[in-house]
């Protein structure tokens, strides 16, 4: 299983180095959305691997494995022309659907305090491609839709498998216990 885990921790490394390049004659806010598309998943991949939460790994990958072969699919068939018109691969934002899937996973598996700054990075990151007219409102709101469904699909919350009610019965006697795994 570990051997597992290594292999999918590099294929999300791998991803996310070269899905980002980062261009000198961008703007700030450009840049800095494609900083936080980097940041959400790697961090949320590194807090399950310093967690121990192989299985939590696990899910993470097959979410933003999920989320970016529908965004790139849905980008090469639509052919959505984008608001610069540098290209016609707007619809949906990847950026969007990558950081939102990093968000989610951590609302999913590890609790909505866990998530928050996730998702205001990953707001950030969409408001900085509809300001750099890179995508739309439609556009963004599909990435982010794509993102936390993927999630949602292979996520399971983290402290159910840590947490387990007993119920017991003999001799006309009954017990109930509650138990916590650490």
């Amino acid at each position: 299983m570990k051997k597992h885990l290594f292999y999918a921790a590099i294929l999300v490394a791998v991803f996310l180095f070269t899905n980002n390049k980062l261009y000198a004659q961008k703007s700030g806010l450009e840049t800095a959305g494609d900083i936080g598309v980097f940041i959400v998943p790697a961090s949320a991949l590194t807090y399950s691997l310093i967690k121990g939460d192989t299985k939590g790994t696990w899910q993470f990958t097959k979410g933003l494995l999920l989320a970016q072969v529908v965004t790139f699919g849905l980008k090469l068939s639509i052919d959505k022309e984008r608001p610069d018109f540098s290209n016609k691969n707007s619809f949906p934002s990847g950026h969007t659907s990558t950081t939102f899937q990093g968000a989610a996973f951590m609302h999913q598996r590890y609790g909505f305090k866990y998530s928050i700054p996730a998702y205001a990075i990953a707001t950030f990151t969409a408001f900085s491609r509809i300001h750099e007219k890179k995508h739309d409102g439609w556009d963004v709101l599909a990435g982010a839709i794509i993102g936390v469904g993927s999630s949602y699909l292979f996520t399971t919350p983290y402290q159910q498998e840590h947490l387990s009610l007993n119920f017991n019965s003999a001799k006309g006697n009954y017990q109930l216990g509650l138990v916590y795994k650490f």
